[in-house]
Order: C-alpha cells, then structure tokens, then sequence
C-alpha cells in the first residue's frame, strides 16, 4: 500500500463553507472514492486555507482515473472547484503528490 500527500489551497473567504461540504460528505461520493481505491483517506487544513490531503492506496493514478470516470466525482469537483486558488481545472487534478522523505513505521 502507497502513502500519497497532496497540497491544495483553499480561498480563506471560502474555508469554513469548504469544511463545512466536508463534514457531510455525499453517501454516493464516500463509496465512490473506497471502490476506486481511497483509503485511509484524510484532509486537513489550516486557517489560511492550506489544505493537506493524505489517502493510502495501491496505485494513485489508477485510483484518480478510477474516480474520474464516475458521474458523482464530476459533480463533486464541479461543486468545489470555486473554493480553490491557483487550480487550472478540477481540484482532483491539481493533487501533486508530495515526495515522502521519512517514515516511521
């Protein structure tokens, strides 16, 4: 199983709405993102807005592509993109995961 860690920025104007589509994340989405490979999936964030998203799966490009093809994941991103900053697209493709450097089991 592969650890990815991601950093998006979210608008701070915009911070407590996003937190608050968090805390009642669709059903539809939810089973979406443990079928096409999430798991252990977690975001935190900051009160500027740094977002950092941690999910451990087998294959993170194959597990991105898994979710772009489902109609709810469309609509997710849709949704949330206009909380974003610096994105050119859809907050999903602008997930660049970070490089690990240490761990300990």
């Amino acid at each position: 199983m592969r650890r990815v860690c991601f950093v998006l920025k979210v608008r701070e104007d915009r911070l407590a709405e996003y937190r608050r589509r968090h805390a009642q994340v669709w059903p539809r989405m939810r089973r979406a993102l443990s079928e096409s490979g999430w798991h252990n999936y977690s975001l935190f964030a900051d009160e500027r807005g740094m977002v950092i998203g941690y999910l451990e799966t087998e294959d993170f490009e194959a597990a991105r592509e898994a979710m772009a093809r489902t109609e709810v994941n469309a609509r997710w991103q849709a949704e949330m993109a206009p909380f974003f900053e610096g994105l050119d697209g859809r907050p999903d493709e602008g997930m660049i995961p970070l490089t690990e450097i240490f761990h300990l089991p």
